[in-house]
């Protein structure tokens, strides 16, 4: 079985290049691993090249890297040198992103998905095992690549998966799932399909956390957080599959029609009470844990610092428990 594991998601607070002792409390807080993104900020693997450096004990895995906006080649290098620098402490986790990152932003075509991520991963093991690869895959093609720095350990290959095809192909060809936007009682929905494609698979569960009991507060600002994703395709396709299609068909019209007041107060708060964990730290831990019963190996916790809380202060609150504490 895979035991437990406490994260949180980097970069921490304040400038990067600052962060060295917050790195440090994280350990001594009792977090295991820190998880990167990327998006529009820091890149994914610059975080954790420091913490690597900074905290020697955490485990550094991306959560995630787009499959898109790196050749194969390149994202090899990127993991091989950071699976180098931290030898059996780095997980890769790849994924499609969205149309908005890929498209919009980096200005590549958002085609296949499913396809591009399944040929990387297929591309990746043998790459970071050293071998020379040489193959014609359905959305690329690499001749004679092999790595010049092949790390001690090659990293496990983790997908980012939403519905049923992507999160199968996590569980039977990469070695688990990076799941994010859904609820403690989705997580089991969708680790039952991963787990069934073989066992001791590692579901890293990114949960949107805010300590704070000022329901009012954290409801009408969550409402905002919860619309910026809900309204990429690939994010409301996923909830309608997971059945929230007539919880959020108000707000979808609204949204289409320019409503954007109105369709943020159509958000049932229901919604954001289960895509966001909120209330006391303790309520909130509790919550935390749901994720976990439910088939979540592993946290990366995103700290939302709604009504304006201190984000700093969140972390050490939602900090793992001793064994037999409160």
């Amino acid at each position: 079985m895979v035991s437990r594991r406490d994260g949180m998601t980097v970069p921490l607070f304040g400038p990067l290049d600052q962060q060295a002792v917050q790195m440090a409390e994280l350990v001594e807080l009792g977090y295991t691993d820190v998880w990167s993104s990327e998006s529009n900020s820091h890149d994914a693997f610059t975080p954790l090249v420091l913490a690597s450096q900074w905290a020697p004990t955490l485990r550094l895995g991306t959560a995630i890297v787009p499959a898109y906006t790196r050749g194969p080649a390149l994202l090899a290098q990127s993991a091989a040198t950071l699976a180098s620098l931290a030898p059996g402490r780095f997980l890769l986790g790849v994924g499609s992103s969205s149309d908005v990152i890929v498209e919009r932003w980096n200005s590549i075509p958002f085609e296949t998905p499913y396809q591009r991520v399944r040929d990387l991963v297929r591309f990746l093991k043998p790459a970071l095992a050293g071998e020379k690869v040489s193959g014609d895959y359905e959305t690329f093609s690499v001749q004679g690549f092999r790595l010049g720095l092949v790390p001690p350990d090659p990293p496990p290959i983790l997908v980012a998966a939403l519905r049923s095809q992507m999160l199968t192909l996590a569980g039977k060809e990469a070695d688990g799932a990076i799941i994010n936007w859904l609820s403690a009682d989705d997580t089991a929905r969708v680790s039952e399909i991963v787990n069934a494609q073989g066992p001791d698979k590692e579901i890293v569960a990114r949960i949107f956390v805010c300590p704070n009991p000022d329901r009012e507060t954290v409801i009408a600002q969550g409402r905002r957080a919860v619309a910026g994703y809900l309204n990429v395709p690939v994010y409301r396709a996923f909830h309608q599959w997971l059945g929230r299609g007539d919880l959020l068909a108000e707000h979808w019209e609204r949204w289409a029609a320019g409503d954007r007041a109105g369709s943020l107060e159509a958000i049932p708060e229901q919604v954001v009470d289960d895509l966001i964990v909120n209330g006391t730290p303790e309520e909130c831990r509790k919550h935390i844990d749901r994720y976990f019963d439910n088939g979540a190996t592993t946290s990366s916790l995103m700290v939302m610092p709604l009504g304006g809380i201190d984000p700093w202060e969140a972390v050490r609150s939602l900090a793992p428990r001793p064994a037999g504490g409160g």
